[in-house]
């Protein structure tokens, strides 16, 4: 088996790569990244457990077939993935996501190679009550750019699997949190935490305090790809992902455990703001899989990470 992981120097990918080695140690792993955020530091300091190969390339664009046989396994994580960021920036995300999700997938049918795609629990929208991968199109509310994207890869992943006979599995992640080397901080929690460190007032949408939504902790987006993988479990199927259905409200109070005099400011947003649902995650539960991340761990983590950063002291 080798093991290729695109998008590999990203938030999840830095820290996958970093992994891998520990569950697959004689496997060698080829890491393909396109540089555009010149996440540089993300190759250093890699395992010396790992046999890796890095690739500064472009999955739209590249010549797959020399990377890629019936023995590999595809982690595709190359992706725009600002939601509330591709309401300005719809083609591009188009463009991007669909078009590397199509080549790639293509690519491991023809080559008899497994795919672990990424989608998001984004693309359920407002729910009512707990919405699970049985959700019907007529159910499935995406209401970004990004999140109708993520549905279309969906059903061409579906398709291969269906036609040509394509080994993959499908993962909708809950927003994830938690550090990592190639972290970046648009998503709530890890946003959350960089504001209140910097000592800038936590923005939430007013409509949205005590909304829930599905939170993914890095370690288990880590660790259910693995299971995965050691399962040989490429079944065509969708799974969630995810950690906690949390609100906002709570994710506040958590950081405020830590930073006590935290600002909250809220403002009225025209766009995301009545997005809110619970997430069922029996399905991923039922392989044997168990989340172990928890949310007051790993925001004390990344709080205490960033301290230093604004002169405060360390807890």
């Amino acid at each position: 088996m080798k093991i290729v992981v695109t998008g590999a120097l990203g938030h999840i990918g830095s820290h996958l790569i970093r992994e891998l080695p520990f569950h697959y140690p004689s496997v060698p792993i080829t890491l393909i990244d396109n540089m555009l955020t010149q996440r540089y530091a993300s190759l250093f300091h890699l395992p010396e457990l790992g046999h890796y190969r890095f690739l500064e390339a472009d999955v739209t664009k590249m010549d797959l077939d020399t990377v890629l046989d019936g023995d590999s396994v595809v982690i595709h994580l190359a992706a725009i993935t600002d939601a509330a960021g591709s309401f300005g920036n719809a083609e591009a995300v188009e463009a991007n996501n669909f078009t590397s999700t199509q080549r790639l997938a293509n690519a491991c049918a023809q080559r008899g190679a497994r795919l672990i795609t990424l989608s998001s629990t984004s693309v359920y929208g407002t729910q009512s009550s707990l919405v699970s991968e049985t959700a019907t199109d007529a159910e499935l509310q995406p209401q970004s750019p990004y999140a109708r994207t993520k549905l279309k890869e969906e059903k061409l992943v579906a398709a291969l699997c269906t036609e040509q006979g394509l080994r993959a599995v499908t993962f909708r992640f809950g927003t994830i949190f938690g550090e990592s080397v190639g972290m970046r901080y648009h998503t709530a929690v890890n946003k959350f935490c960089w504001q209140a460190v910097m000592g800038q007032p936590i923005t939430v949408w007013t409509t949205a305090y005590h909304q829930k939504r599905p939170y993914l902790a890095l370690n288990d987006a880590v660790g259910a790809i693995c299971h995965f993988i050691g399962q040989d479990r490429f079944d065509g199927g969708i799974y969630n992902v995810l950690t906690h259905n949390a609100t906002v409200e709570e994710i506040v109070e958590t950081i405020r455990i830590y930073i006590p005099h935290l600002q909250v400011g809220f403002v009225d947003s025209p766009i995301m703001n009545q997005l809110s649902y619970e997430v069922d995650s029996s399905k991923l539960l039922a392989t044997g899989f168990a989340p172990t991340g928890h949310l007051r761990e790993s925001i004390g983590k990344s709080i205490s990470m960033l301290r230093r950063a604004n002169g405060m002291p360390t807890a």
